[in-house]
């Protein structure tokens, strides 16, 4: 009766749905020494976490102050600000420069129609001064 239940008790414990009255149940078990055989395997589970929960750290740790790690978020803090500021500046200019690009762009395009417009003129006038002068032979 006993084997049964404590193979019951295995199964709820591998699913971790024990209380801690069964597991103390189980851990009197398998660290009393009168193990089935089928069992054993649980039996070095159990005893490693009994010699486990006797083992104390003996030396002594040393903690830094937490100073340095508010130090450190100080000068990052400064080293972000500083670093925004560059790149709204370069920013500010580079866009200055795009504007002044773009008006060149403008510019230029409005004089080459102009330029256009210009030469297609000079060529009309020159037709009609061989117009007049073809008048003017005509008529003396």
């Amino acid at each position: 009766m006993e084997l049964a239940n404590i193979e019951k008790l295995i199964e709820k414990y591998l699913n971790a749905e024990t209380t801690l009255q069964e597991e103390t149940t189980l851990k009197n078990y398998f660290t009393g020494g009168n193990v089935a055989q089928h069992l054993q395997e649980y039996e070095y589970m159990f005893s490693y976490f009994k010699a486990g929960k006797d083992e104390t750290y003996t030396k002594t740790i040393k903690l830094e102050p937490k100073k340095s790690k508010k130090r450190n978020l100080k000068w990052l803090s400064v080293a972000a600000s500083v670093v925004l500021l560059f790149s709204v500046f370069i920013g500010k200019n580079q866009y200055k420069r795009y504007q002044a690009e773009k008006q060149f762009n403008q510019v230029s395009d409005a004089l080459k129609l102009l330029s256009t417009n210009l030469q297609k003129g000079e060529v009309a006038v020159a037709n009609l001064y061989v117009y007049e002068d073809t008048v003017n032979k005509i008529l003396k």
